[in-house]
């Protein structure tokens, strides 16, 4: 067994991902990346105590402000739309409990995460630390992105999102993606937009459940 700076990973969680991986993989996840990723990161750590024995199945559970952590599936799913490599600048909006940023990061991306919940973002940004999981977070507004260190290479969004924002659709490089739920209600459809040497393109990856991006609130970005 291993510690992740103080938290226990034991034989029985390595065990618990790796049939979760398996389950994924019969679900459609083939990155490679991905898969090491998902393996190594201790998602039980990112879940309430109470759901620790239920952390490794495809569930979403809530955390904290109303929020959720999302399903593994979609969690894969968004990753492998990423098509990232290491080095890669990432933006993520929507941290939420931290689990999608660590697995991003696990996956040697450079990664720019932003939460618009207060209470979010101070129980989170410390566990990330506590985990090793080296990363720049911040508290403020998804909708406007952090154009201070654009161009990003990716740009993935965690949570469900009325439209497309226009600051983030000006944060990409000239060759890179973005993935993002987009749609009001309930559901919302999966989007994948692609830069390729400046031209948009977009393809539509299913329909999933998210909570919803929240407006321009408490920003400081």
């Amino acid at each position: 067994m291993s510690y992740f700076s103080g938290m226990l990973d034991t034989y029985r969680h390595k065990g618990m991902r790796r049939r979760m991986i398996k389950a994924l993989q019969d679900k459609g996840l083939t990155d490679q990346r991905v898969i090491e990723a998902m393996e190594k990161v201790p998602r039980h750590s990112f879940v309430d105590t109470a759901f620790v024995e239920h952390a490794y199945e495809d569930k979403a559970f809530p955390i904290a402000a109303g929020q959720t952590i999302s399903h593994p599936s979609t969690v894969a799913m968004q990753s492998q739309l990423l098509e990232c490599e290491p080095g890669m600048k990432v933006l993520e909006i929507g941290t939420g409990s931290g689990y999608q940023a660590a697995v991003l990061v696990q996956m040697g991306v450079k990664l720019y995460t932003i939460e618009r919940q207060r209470e979010l973002f101070t129980k989170t940004n410390p566990l990330l630390r506590k985990l090793g999981y080296k990363c720049e977070t911040y508290y403020g507004d998804g909708y406007k992105g952090k154009k201070v260190f654009a161009p990003f290479d990716r740009i993935i969004i965690t949570c469900g999102a009325p439209y497309i924002p226009q600051d983030l659709l000006d944060q990409m490089a000239s060759n890179s993606i973005m993935v993002i739920p987009v749609g009001e209600g309930n559901a919302q459809e999966m989007m994948l937009i692609r830069r390729t040497d400046g031209k948009l393109s977009e393809e539509r990856h299913g329909e999933y459940r998210f909570v919803p991006m929240l407006e321009h609130r408490g920003s400081d970005i």
